[in-house]
Parts: structure tokens; sequence; C-alpha cells
């Protein structure tokens, strides 16, 4: 592929309202205020680093969306939070976590991290860091 016609599908995807794209991340969109009144609560929060673009993303959302389907539990006592890594790289929450890259999922417990995978995709993972949130939430 040439320069050119990357920088046309480049364009035209942008250009894509955010529901057409495939990979919006799981859960709401990150709100810094909200995402400290909850952790201050000590709430589970599930915080996916994702982009729209990525691959990787994109199948770890399938994951987490066929597990939330057949296990409503995750959903009623987990808060989950997209975080658009185009948007928060460099954010003082990526910073404080040290989050190296898109593709990278966090299970917090109020202030204390109890999960983490960067770029696995592998289904058992995800659903044991899934279940290691629930665990933590009940």
């Amino acid at each position: 592929m040439n320069r050119r016609d990357l920088l046309v599908m480049s364009a035209a995807a942008a250009a894509l309202p955010a529901a057409a794209r495939a990979g919006d991340g799981v859960g709401v969109p990150y709100d810094p205020a909200a995402l400290d009144a909850a952790l201050a609560e000590g709430r589970t929060v599930f915080l996916d680093f994702y982009t729209w673009w990525c691959g990787t993303c994109d199948r770890q959302e399938r994951v987490i969306e066929q597990a939330l389907a057949e296990n409503p539990a995750y959903a009623e006592n987990i808060a989950f939070v997209a975080v658009d890594w185009d948007v928060h790289a460099r954010s003082d929450l990526a910073r404080r976590l040290r989050i190296p890259r898109r593709s990278t999922l966090v299970v917090l417990k109020g202030p204390i991290e109890i999960g983490r995978l960067v770029a696995d995709t592998r289904e058992d993972r995800i659903r044991r860091l899934l279940d290691t949130a629930l665990s933590a939430a009940t």
C-alpha cells in the first residue's frame, strides 16, 4: 500500500461515526472525576485501555463482551471503564498506573491494582481477570 492510499483510508476511517467503528472499548467512557469517585468508594473497576483501530483491543473486547453476556454478575458488580489510548495515553491515569500501551486491561479495587493483562487475547486469561474482579467486588 502506498502512502497516498494509507492517508485516504485513515481519513475515511476517522470520518466514520464512533458507533460504526469496531473496538470502542468496553464500558463507559473514561471520566477522571467519575473514576476517582468510584475508586474512593472502594468499587472494583475494570479499565480497558483501547484504540478503535487496534486488532488486539478488538479481540479483547469480543471476549469481554461474550463473558458479560454469559454472566450478568460481571456487569452488576464491576464498573467497566473504556479509556481511549489515542486520547489518554499521556494522562495522569496512564502515568500513575504505568500503562505501557494500548490493549492493556487493569482491575482496581479502590486504589489497589489486583490484576493486569497487556496485549493478551487468550480467552482463559481474560476470563480469569474478570473472575478476579468479580471476586474482589463480591
